[in-house]
């Protein structure tokens, strides 16, 4: 268990520096978000706003986690001084022939199942901590809006993930960072787990879940 603490700590810490950033940009646009719902005579109640935050950071902080070189923050507070010494942001990443001859993987990243079939033959750590990571940590984006925005529907969990994992996994190809199609499958059961998630939440505290939406000003719940 202490190694996988130690293991989900250390991606943690790389989703924090753009994490904030985006918290402090979501506090700045506060008035703004006010205002509007006022003119369309809705009030979003504190606890709606808390899970609006813990979103939009998550949010942040997964494309950090994803669109960043691996351990991009890591290398920027232990090799600071490399700055100085010539070290540039942009030699994390792969130059343009190491991506091109990348191609040449290109068929096995599209094998489907071929890795996830791989971490439960195998049973190792590291590739069921992979397997399992890749789904847990797409399941807010399938969770927070159906608890956020009314008429949220299990397809548009589905979508959601399968746009961001493809996006992400495409983005990566060029970025130096492995590339997989069992990722995108594992992200989009995650997105959607998260919905069934909501759903269970939902029948089992209908009034509690009702109180994370924005609600007509006249029909407030106070508490």
């Amino acid at each position: 268990m202490l190694e996988v603490a130690q293991d989900v700590w250390r991606y943690v810490t790389q989703m924090i520096p753009m994490g904030l950033s985006a918290l402090v940009i979501l506090m700045l646009l506060h008035p703004m978000r006010k205002k509007r719902l006022s003119q369309m005579n809705l009030v979003s109640s504190a606890r709606r706003e808390t899970a609006l935050v813990l979103f939009v950071v998550f949010c942040a902080g997964l494309a950090a986690l994803t669109l960043f070189p691996a351990n991009i923050w890591s290398y920027v507070i232990s090799f600071g001084r490399g700055w100085y010494d010539g070290v540039s942001f942009f030699s994390f990443y792969p130059t343009w022939e190491q991506t091109v001859s990348g191609l040449a993987y290109l068929p096995n990243m599209l094998t489907p199942f071929q890795e996830i079939r791989r971490a439960l033959n195998h049973m190792s750590y590291w590739g069921l901590f992979m397997l399992l990571g890749n789904i847990i940590m797409f399941m807010p984006l399938g969770f927070f809006p159906a608890l956020l925005w009314r008429k949220w529907r299990w397809w548009k969990s589905l979508l959601a993930g399968f746009c961001t994992s493809v996006s992400i996994e495409f983005i990566q190809f060029f970025i130096g960072r492995s590339t997989d199609i069992d990722d995108v499958i594992l992200n989009t059961t995650g997105a959607l787990a998260g919905f069934w998630v909501f759903c269970l939440l939902r029948g089992i505290f209908p009034n509690f879940i009702e109180k994370f939406q924005c609600q007509p000003r006249g029909g407030y719940y106070h508490g």
